[in-house]
């Protein structure tokens, strides 16, 4: 093969690889050449040498070099992929050598470089005089050179190591990182994969790679022969210094630099001196400043100048806090309307904090509010503005709140007196629906079956869990085809909240994300199970980990055209839900509720003109609105579904009278869910929940003429039961 096509003819010397700087803080400017490290030759065997510096490392060429992370020295894999002794013999044995008769006469002498001579298709080396046997040849191999990288770590003062977990040669220059793999086109620069000329490979339990990955990676110049067929590699021996800075970004008298200086002796020698140049730790004026910094080792010898190009920006300003008010003087129970006029350079307000901005007063005299603006650089400004509010009353409180409290957003009033309200007097039918609720034990202590029942049909589930298991555990739903023929089922809808420490989140997530996949269609799925084939089914509950204290909630529909066993199971992340389901028990319930319920969809219809006067329709409460009966599939004993959890309810009121305030309001308890009002989730409410009796969230407000208006609602997991639609006039509106 013609070697002219495998090697350059003169490569120009490169300078080594630093560190990369972050975009805008500074910039490498270099001074000199920056050459590579060599460790001086001695005269006594390099095996010696190496085995006294590094405790017997070798490459995969040689196993026994020590593992990354290990502090014991461990064997490198052979080409075989498996552990071999240390060998016991020398891999270079050293000869006085002319090195003339080398053929390195012409190198230009310099008291500051080692030369290291590669004869091609020779396992011989010279360097400083000395005659070095590498344990391969220097091979060409489809027209690219090959090395044996232990010949080149040793004679060039590189640090050789194994990862036995990543099985890769790791070769080691001050922060420099290469990261070889056996039969691999592609190493690693600094954790950048980086292509090869050639793949490496192992002849006769040698590692050979490239020549030039090494090389080009660690900016080591050399030039080839051509005639005398030898390749001559410039080594440096001075020391080497280099710095970054870690500040992303410098500002002019705020930012304290950090630097981060490196510095080493390819002899080997301590270094005893560094020299910094232009050096602040704060820059008082914004603009381009050069740093330079060098070291000098024991020997006395000084390294080259390596300096950077530091940008320092112009000093932060704080944004500008500003807002107006659409008037200065306001009635008592007058809606204020605030503008925010605050302002930042860089557009980088991140947060505003108001203090008294209520929407209107109801007390008479001056009132001061303040917006604190905060921009990303942590720098705010303040400003105050002081209304009067005079004694003529324009609404009260709980008239003001009636009409301007926004669609979601919640206000309190007295609720003692919602039991004295009419009842709606509504009807309702049923759908065929079969409702698996997995809620007992909530608190789940051990690895179990939580529910285990067989449907067919229409099926709605609804699981709410807390794992107290002391380990990371999922959850599954198992389906299983007991039948004799191909089961098809149909996932149409499917919401799930968590993992979460917080139970009122998670029950409120899945049913906004259950309602939502309803709008979207985007959870529609089909599974197909063989006879006597089990499948994990609701993917999005399996893959998520469940640690110590999370709760997970969810709710599901699908229509199987085949009877069907799901088993609700709660596992260690380590095992197999199919292979360990034969060998679960079925946990004992808690005070809470599990149990198959049927006909778990209500479709409430009133016809007659509402919000007139007040009125109410209640849900949940056992008495309109009776609690579903069924049984536990798991030991088949009667369960009552207490709040009607799992439950839809498509409610549609024909006749909402114009101008009617609709709101929802808890009576057992505090509330966080979701309902969809005419195809829009609302919010119940939009900040923390809503507490029972005296909080009520705004769901809709008839316009002028009278509507139809219909819901969709679910009782949220973790929240309190029941709860009422609440329907009255809206106050007349004033100006």
């Amino acid at each position: 093969m013609n070697l002219k096509k495998m090697v350059l003819t003169t490569v120009s010397i490169a300078s080594f690889v630093t560190m990369v700087l972050p975009a805008g803080a500074a910039e490498t400017v270099r001074g000199s050449i920056l050459s590579t490290e060599d460790i001086k030759a001695e005269q006594t065997s390099i095996t010696t040498d190496w085995q006294d510096a590094q405790t017997s490392i070798t490459d995969q060429e040689n196993p026994g070099a020590e593992g990354t992370g290990s502090g014991s020295k461990e064997e490198l894999p052979a080409a075989n992929g498996t552990a071999q002794p240390p060998e016991t013999k020398s891999t270079a044995d050293s000869q006085q050598t002319s090195l003339v008769a080398a053929g390195t006469a012409n190198a230009a002498a310099d008291p500051d470089v080692s030369q290291l001579v590669l004869l091609m298709n020779s396992n011989k080396m010279y360097q400083n005089g000395k005659q070095y046997l590498a344990p391969h040849p220097m091979t060409v191999k489809d027209g690219v050179s090959y090395i044996s990288i232990r010949a080149i770590v040793e004679r060039t003062g590189l640090k050789l190591s194994f990862d036995n977990k990543t099985k890769e040669t790791i070769i080691r220059r001050g922060g420099d990182e290469l990261r070889f793999k056996l039969n691999s086109k592609t190493y690693k620069v600094n954790g950048a994969v980086k292509p090869m000329k050639g793949p490496s490979y192992s002849s006769n339990g040698v590692f050979l790679v490239p020549l030039t990955s090494i090389t080009q990676a660690l900016g080591i110049p050399y030039t080839v022969n051509q005639q005398e067929k030898k390749v001559i590699l410039n080594l440096s021996t001075k020391p080497v210094a280099s710095f970054s800075i870690s500040n992303p970004e410098i500002f002019a008298g705020e930012t304290l630099v950090q630097y981060i200086p490196s510095a080493y002796s390819p002899k080997g020698l301590p270094i005893v001196e560094e020299q910094w140049e232009g050096r602040e730790e704060v820059f008082m004026y914004p603009g381009r400043y050069v740093v330079s910094y060098r070291v000098q080792d024991s020997s006395g010898q000084w390294s080259d100048t390596f300096w950077l190009t530091v940008t320092v920006n112009k000093p932060h300003t704080p944004p500008v806090a500003d807002f107006t008010t659409n008037k200065d003087t306001y009635k008592i129970g007058e809606f204020i309307s605030y503008t925010d006029y605050s302002t930042d350079e860089d557009n980088a307000i991140v947060s505003r904090e108001w203090l008294n901005n209520e929407m209107a007063f109801f007390t008479p005299g001056p009132k001061t509010i303040r917006l604190t603006v905060r921009n990303k650089y942590g720098l705010s400004s303040t400003v105050e503005k002081t209304i009067t509010i005079t004694d003529e009353i324009l609404y009260t409180r709980d008239e003001f709140y009636k009409i301007y409290t926004p669609v979601g957003s919640k206000y309190s009033f007295d609720g003692t007196k919602i039991p004295t309200w009419a009842k709606v007097p509504y009807q309702y039918d049923t759908e065929p629906v079969t409702l698996i609720r997995s809620n007992s034990p909530e608190t789940v202590y051990s690895e179990g079956i939580l529910y285990r029942e067989s449907a067919i049909g229409n099926t709605r589930f609804m699981l709410h869990h807390v794992n107290a298991t002391r380990k990371n555990v999922k959850m599954y739903v198992v389906a299983t085809n007991r039948g004799s023929e191909t089961a098809r089922l149909t996932q149409t809808s499917l919401g799930m909240g968590g993992p979460t420490k917080y139970a009122t989140a998670s029950g409120k997530m899945s049913v906004q994300r259950y309602f939502e996949s309803m709008q979207y269609g985007n959870k529609f799925k089909d599974v197909w199970l063989s006879p006597g084939q089990s499948k994990v089914i609701f993917t999005e509950l399996s893959s998520s980990v469940m640690r110590q204290g999370d709760v997970v909630s969810l709710f599901a529909d699908l229509y199987s055209d085949q009877t069907i066993q799901y088993h609700v199971i709660m596992l260690s992340t380590t095992r197999d839900p199919i292979n360990a389901l034969q060998n679960l028990s079925v946990l004992p319930m808690d005070n809470h509720n599990r149990g198959t319920y049927f006909d778990a969809t209500r479709n409430i219809r009133y016809g007659d003109l509402l919000g007139l006067t007040p009125a109410r329709l209640m849900i949940g409460d056992n008495s309109q609105d009776p609690y579903l009966v069924g049984r536990d599939g798991a030991t088949g004993t009667y369960q009552m579904n207490a709040g009607n959890f799992g439950v839809l309810y498509r409610i549609k009121l024909y006749r909402v009278a114009p101008r009617t305030l609709i709101t929802f309001n808890p009576r057992g308890g505090q509330y966080d869910g979701v309902i969809m009002v005419n195809g829009r989730i609302v919010q119940l409410p939009d900040t923390s929940g809503l507490k029972a009796p005296h909080e009520a969230a705004v769901l809709y407000r008839t316009g002028d003429h009278e509507e139809t208006v219909e819901m969709l609602f679910t009782a949220a997991p973790g929240s309190s039961l029941s709860v009422n639609l609440l329907f009255q006039p809206l106050p007349e509106i004033k100006h």
